[in-house]
């Protein structure tokens, strides 16, 4: 942007861009083609008024994640559900285990990571039936 003589921003021509200022519009708008066309027509709407690549990576970002007071409360809640974590009645063991990788997967990719020993402790100490106690002592 270049100010004009009454002090308001006015966007550059071409002519007044250095090689500088060329490579980095280059690189924006290579950025703000591969982000927008891997979007749908919802999301396209959300982010048709962003001019740069860095303002639309931001408010897909805050859209899809949430700001990082959100992620937090959602990582909190998150691990209580691993905390309470139990097998339901009449859920067969693929089932709560698929049930139980999706909630870590969360968690993970909130950035809490729970180690596999805590994972594996968890599902075989305090969410496996009495039934697979002697399973479990096997294991």
């Amino acid at each position: 942007m270049n100010i004009n003589a009454e002090g308001v921003k006015v966007p550059r021509i071409r002519a007044d861009c250095t090689a500088e200022d060329l490579r980095k519009w280059e690189k924006n708008a290579k950025a703000k083609k591969c982000l927008v066309c891997g979007l749908g027509p919802d999301e396209y709407n959300r982010i048709q008024s962003c001019t740069t690549a860095k303002k639309i990576w931001d408010t897909l970002q805050v859209a899809h994640e949430g700001t990082p007071k959100v992620k937090r409360s959602r990582a909190t809640l998150l691990y209580s559900h691993f905390e309470n974590f139990t097998i339901k009645e009449e859920e067969i063991i693929q089932e709560m285990c698929t049930r139980f990788t999706t909630l870590t997967n969360e968690l993970m990719s909130l950035g809490r990571i729970i180690p596999e020993e805590d994972r594996v402790e968890k599902i075989l100490t305090r969410v496996l039936p009495v039934t697979w106690e002697s399973k479990i002592t096997a294991i």
